[in-house]
């Protein structure tokens, strides 16, 4: 009993000692100002109602315009704004800092086995590999067989009875359809069917809130995430068996990333596992689909909306288009007349950028603007604090593709693709995936939305409410 007794009185004594200890540290870091939000919800509410743009502006203006901190699945936050504050996380990679990514998203993506390992550990493909097999000189081959796939999604998609289609699903699709083609080349609708169902489920309830019970999104999105893993195991271990019996220097040297992956090899000469491969292509697909699918459809919505636009990117298009046979499908000289074009995209990706930014994890305490950042805070660099920004953008909500021209915007203002040695290696996709799409829609409609004022909602990325209905008028009606 007396045991028991000073137990209960020290132990209020000690949690008081403990919590005072705490304090002390952390009022000798000047952290960045902000607030933690209320008690195991931190800011996620603010965040969802407000909006990644309303909630970064908001605390901009409320507490810091170089750095302040919040609550977000979980986690404490250092969320960096401006130019300086994009180069300062830029330029830390591996040095103070390295990537990061919430549980709840690596639950639903990876593996159980991966569930609590570091990104790095994640992923087994080398950085400088995946560069290699995605910059320009190794995607030129690829143009033809987008061109063709383009050109096909159109004849198949867009030409419906009532002149009316949705851009936002469609958008979907040929991205869906052409990564499966070119990381797996996979043709087989059924086959394609079968990974795109569940992983529709996973893009839609990855960001929800992450509260794993039946029937809600996040539920979904985790049996959808295993569903994915099981079918990309068995695409995988096929492919591994068709390799070891085929002559493995041809296959390697062909159209698509899964057979370069099976035969890449580690510094120490270890191939990676079905597992490690799967984790990585689950990762290019979430890259190369929900990003780029909100990309194209944003750059389609401001060409119906804006038919001075809409007429130069034509005049462009069909400038290109003069110079080819009837069935002559795009070239790498072809893309790189769309200067035009691509300036639209990009102020398209400034004003709607499909990516709101991403997540690092400090490595040890560092200092920025004056504040300390303690070592295990998650960072968080977004679009929002420059793209709209007038002190980078002068009259910033206006489309103005010139902005583009000549040596273009300040270093660090412009970051739909991220910066950085962990800039995203698909840039150069997604730029021809867009100006593909792009060319053999505009030579052959006129866009008229048919819901003028339609809302654009935030999911994971930015989207239009009811899809993008757009009439499709063909030239010379």
């Amino acid at each position: 009993m007396i045991s028991y007794l000073l137990a209960l009185l020290f132990l209020p004594l000690s949690l008081t000692f403990i919590f005072f200890l705490r304090k002390r540290d952390s009022n000798s870091k000047k952290l960045p100002p902000g607030t933690s939000g209320w008690p195991l919800l931190g800011e996620n509410m603010e965040f969802a109602l407000l909006g990644p743009e309303k909630f970064i502006k908001n605390r901009m203006e409320k507490y810091s315009p170089q750095v302040f901190q919040t609550s977000i699945m979980g986690e404490k936050m250092a969320v960096f704004c401006g130019a300086q504050g994009n180069k300062f996380l830029f330029s830390s990679e591996n040095k103070l800092l390295t990537s990061w990514w919430p549980q709840s998203m690596k639950k639903a993506l990876l593996f159980p086995e991966f569930a609590e390992s570091s990104l790095k550990q994640v992923s087994a493909l080398q950085r400088g590999f995946l560069h290699d097999i995605l910059k320009p000189e190794a995607l030129k081959q690829y143009i033809p067989v987008m061109d063709s796939m383009a050109r096909e999604h159109v004849d198949e998609n867009w030409i419906p009875n009532n002149g009316v289609v949705k851009v936002f699903p469609l958008s979907k699709k040929y991205t869906f359809d052409l990564a499966c083609r070119l990381f797996m080349n996979l043709v087989n609708p059924e086959e394609i069917k079968r990974l795109a169902d569940p992983f529709t489920l996973v893009t839609n309830g990855i960001f929800s809130m992450p509260i794993d019970l039946p029937g809600t999104a996040y539920n979904r999105a985790i049996k959808g995430g295993k569903m994915v893993r099981d079918e990309l195991m068995r695409i995988i271990t096929q492919r591994r068996k068709e390799l070891q019996m085929e002559n493995k220097e041809i296959i390697a040297g062909g159209r698509d990333l899964l057979s370069k992956m099976l035969l890449v090899t580690d510094e120490n000469g270890r191939f990676m596992s079905e597992m490690e491969i799967s984790n990585n292509i689950i990762g290019m697909l979430v890259a190369s689909f929900e990003t780029t699918s909100s990309a194209v459809t944003s750059v389609l919505k401001y060409l119906a909306e804006l038919p001075h636009v809409y007429y130069q990117v034509y005049k462009e298009q069909m400038a290109i288009a003069k110079l080819k046979g009837e069935d002559e499908l795009l070239s790498w000289e072809d893309i790189e007349k769309m200067k035009y074009s691509w300036n639209v995209a990009r102020e398209s990706l400034r004003l709607t950028p499909p990516a709101q930014g991403a997540f690092r994890e400090t490595i040890t305490d560092c200092t920025y603007a004056g504040f300390t950042i303690p070592k295990g805070w998650k960072t968080f660099w977004s679009v929002h604090s420059t793209h709209k920004n007038p002190k980078y953008f002068s009259d910033p909500e206006k489309f103005d593709p010139t902005r583009f021209e000549g040596s273009g915007p300040a270093p660090y203002t412009f970051i739909p693709f991220g910066g950085g040695p962990r800039m995203c290696p698909g840039k150069e996709y997604a730029r021809l995936e867009i100006l593909v799409l792009m060319h053999n829609v505009v030579k052959r409609f006129k866009l008229e939305k048919v819901i003028p004022d339609e809302e654009i909602v935030f999911h994971a990325s930015p989207v239009p409410k009811h899809g993008l209905p757009v009439r499709l008028l063909p030239h010379g009606n």
